[in-house]
This record gives structure tokens, C-alpha cells and sequence, in this order.
């Protein structure tokens, strides 16, 4: 009695697990865990679930949340205890150690040729680890300068375009002009300093990591990389037309004073444009314009939002059919506006709702064919890199307590001794 009541609960237990297997029905149970937190970009993420479940009887998608807060880590905790959902929501730049680690299915193969063709190479390139393609990459933002509207009318400055963009000595200068006693220029949120100013230093021609022909990278601080740090350390220590006081804040801390009228402009994201769209006061005027530009034009880097499959799936046949419903160029437009991003597809890019002029949706549409994979992209110890030389050195650059010397040497000097560790 006792051998046939274990059995009888084993079989329940066994029934009841239903991530990347198939139930006693046949049907397949797929978990995806999505990272979306806009209350549109659930709704849109969900509505697509639910549309496939429809269609699909066969093949259930479960909606698993995820949170970007503590993704990595708990992702990792996933893979190595053999719990990972099957469908992975992350960013391009989280998934380097996630695909040299085995954890992630190489999607070559297994995409039809309508996605992979769709996605331009150059965001392909943010997920291709080796010979292998690791993630599907969907969304992207570049960085754009939002505006108080009325005082840059007001001040009579040349308004830039995508076609015709200020240059870093441009934008310089008209910070400067735009400033006045208890009023800034402009408004640099860099608590997270690194990615910033490595993506919009490609604008400069910046590269920052060089790769030799054995495949090894090494950090050379050059001329070109100087221009954005030089541009943002200068309007701070010496112009005085860029808040000191912001340099250390999230770009969500910097909205209260862009309202109250304390900054001209703010470097954001471009999906910072819903929090401004929800949370500006009643008649506040606000504008998006491209980020300056130098000798790499409108050139910026980006990590993209990405979808993989995880290696132990055991559907993944069926996981890359989801992927293709769910990306399809409709689809991928609502999950855009729900996000308030880009998309990567070269169609929905084409869809007309991204490119309106309210919101700043034409503008930041006309910048998607300069975003460029991050400098970092496929570089191991680079999270580590960032958090012990980068970041710190960065912070003190920008505060004035150091000068530019000072920066190269730790970047250089301290950046490869970590890089080296991980190139042996």
C-alpha cells in the first residue's frame, strides 16, 4: 500500500511539471519570462500571449514576470539549478557569459528566414557570440537630448535635426549660452557613467576596446575617445553650464528640476519620454533632439532588447515558432509603443505611428539607422571592468577630482590588468 501510494504522488508531481514539457494531454507548456514593467508594454506582452495561446492549442505559452532589477543574478541561479524558463527576456550586453557558459540554444537554424532577414546584421551582431546567434534582438533606444521647448525658442539657438545635428563644440557652446545664474544648460544624469559615454563616443569616432588578430581586446584611451568625457567634464568644471549636482543621479532624479525649469535639456533614453509625457505639468512644452554628433555622425552604440531560448529546453522547435509569431513586424510594433522603444525590424520601423512628431517618435525613428552595437558588446570581464576601473574613474573625471591623464591611466593601465584575466 505504502510503495503504491509514492508512486500515485510521484506520478502527480511528475504531471504537474509543466515548464518546457508536455503534459499527460499532450500539450506542450512553454514558460516565458518577460522583463517588460510599462503597465502598456505588460498589456501588449500579455495580449500577445494570450493571442498565441488562441492559436496554438497545441502549445501553451506561460507568462512567467521577471523583473530587470535582479535578472542576471537570478537567471544564473536558474540556469545552474536546471529551472530556467524556456524563453528569455534580456538585454544584448547580459547575455556574453550566458552564451559562453551553455546556457543559451544557438538559434542558427532554427529562426525562418522572414525574422533573420528582417533585423538588420548590425543588431544581429549584439547576439552573436563566436559562430553562434544567441538571442533575437527586438528593441532598442538611442539616447536623445529632451528639451524645455519654450526656453530654447525663447533663447534664439539653432535647433538641430537628424539631418543637420549639432556637433559636441556646438552643443558646448550653446549650454554655455543657454545657462544663467540658478539655471543650467543641461543636465547629465551619469550615475551609471560607463555605458553612456562609451555609446555616445562612437558619435566621435571612440572605440575604446581594440581587438588584435588572436581575438584578444585591450583598452586604448585615444583622441577620439576624449571628445564626450571632455565635452561633459568641461561644460561641469568649466563652463559651469551643466548641473554639478545631477552627474551622480538616475535619469528619473533629473526630471523634477527639467520641470521646474532649473535645465534646458537632459540626455535620456528615449523611452524616458513616457515618464515625461505622464508626469510634466500642465502646459510644460518638451522636445526630443538627436544627441550631438562628430565625426562618426549620429553614430551611437545600443544593447538591444533580446529573446532567447534557453539550451535545456526541450521544445525548441516550437519555442522558435513562438518567437516568429511574436515578433512578427505588427506585433513588433506594439510592443515598441508599449515601451515606448524602437524596433529593430526594418518594417515595423516603417509602421506610421513611429513616426508621428508628437512625443518625439519621427525623431527618434530617424536615428534607428545609426545605432551601432555597444563598444563593449562581445567583451569578456567587461562587467567587472566597468565596476572596478571604469565607473569610479569616470565618476572622479566628471566631478573634476581627477583630469584626463589620470582617466587614461586607470582605464588603460588598471582596465587591461582585469581584461587580461579573462584572456588567458
Amino acid at each position: 500500500m505504502r510503495t503504491r501510494l509514492l508512486a500515485l504522488v510521484l506520478l502527480l508531481l511528475l504531471g504537474g511539471c509543466s515548464a518546457g514539457g508536455t503534459r499527460d494531454d499532450g500539450r506542450i507548456t512553454l514558460r516565458f519570462q518577460s522583463l517588460a514593467w510599462q503597465e502598456e508594454s505588460v498589456e501588449a506582452n500579455k495580449q500577445l500571449v494570450k493571442e498565441w495561446n488562441a492559436a496554438h492549442p497545441g502549445v501553451r505559452v506561460e507568462y512567467v514576470q521577471g523583473s530587470w532589477d535582479s535578472v542576471h543574478d537570478q537567471l544564473l541561479t536558474a540556469f545552474e539549478g536546471g529551472e530556467a524558463p524556456d524563453i528569455v527576456h534580456d538585454a544584448s550586453d547580459d547575455l556574453a557569459d550566458f552564451a559562453h557558459g551553455g546556457y543559451l540554444a544557438d538559434l542558427t537554424g532554427l529562426l525562418p528566414t522572414r525574422l533573420t532577414s528582417d533585423i538588420p546584421r548590425r543588431s544581429w551582431e549584439t547576439t552573436t557570440f563566436g559562430d553562434g546567434v544567441y538571442g533575437v534582438p527586438f528593441l532598442q533606444e538611442p539616447r536623445v537630448l529632451i528639451a524645455n521647448a519654450t526656453w530654447l525658442r525663447r533663447s534664439g539657438v539653432r535647433m538641430p535635426t537628424p539631418e543637420e545635428p549639432w556637433s559636441w563644440g556646438e552643443c558646448r557652446r550653446i549650454t554655455e549660452r543657454l545657462s544663467g545664474p540658478g539655471r543650467f544648460g543641461v543636465a547629465w544624469p551619469l550615475k551609471e557613467p560607463v555605458s553612456a559615454t562609451l555609446n555616445l563616443s562612437l558619435s566621435a569616432g571612440g572605440q575604446l576596446f581594440h581587438r588584435s588578430p588572436d581575438g584578444k581586446v585591450a583598452v586604448r584611451f585615444e583622441a577620439a575617445d576624449e571628445v564626450v568625457p571632455r565635452t561633459v567634464h568641461d561644460q561641469a568644471n568649466t563652463d559651469r553650464s551643466a548641473s554639478p549636482t545631477t552627474l551622480g543621479s538616475g535619469g528619473s532624479d533629473t526630471l523634477p528640476g527639467f520641470f521646474a525649469g532649473r535645465y534646458a535639456m537632459v540626455p535620456l533614453g528615449f523611452s524616458y519620454r513616457q515618464q515625461i509625457a505622464q508626469q510634466a505639468p500642465k502646459g510644460f512644452e518638451w522636445q526630443v533632439l538627436p544627441a550631438p554628433a562628430g565625426a562618426g555622425g549620429l553614430t551611437q552604440g545600443v544593447s538591444p532588447q533580446t529573446l532567447s531560448i534557453a539550451e535545456d529546453c526541450r521544445h525548441k522547435k516550437e519555442a522558435a515558432q513562438f518567437l516568429d509569431f511574436f515578433l512578427r513586424p505588427a506585433n513588433m510594433v506594439r510592443l515598441a509603443l508599449g515601451d515606448w522603444m524602437l524596433p529593430t525590424g526594418e518594417q515595423a520601423l516603417k509602421d506610421p505611428a513611429l513616426h508621428r512628431r508628437k512625443d518625439g517618435w519621427g525623431t527618434g525613428t530617424a536615428l534607428a539607422e545609426h545605432l551601432r552595437p555597444a563598444p563593449a558588446q562581445s567583451v569578456r570581464g567587461y562587467p567587472e571592468w566597468k565596476d572596478k576601473v571604469a565607473t569610479p574613474a569616470f565618476q572622479e573625471y566628471y566631478s573634476g577630482a581627477i583630469g584626463i591623464a589620470e582617466l587614461r591611466r586607470r582605464l588603460e593601465r588598471d582596465g587591461n590588468l582585469v581584461l587580461a584575466r579573462y584572456q588567458r
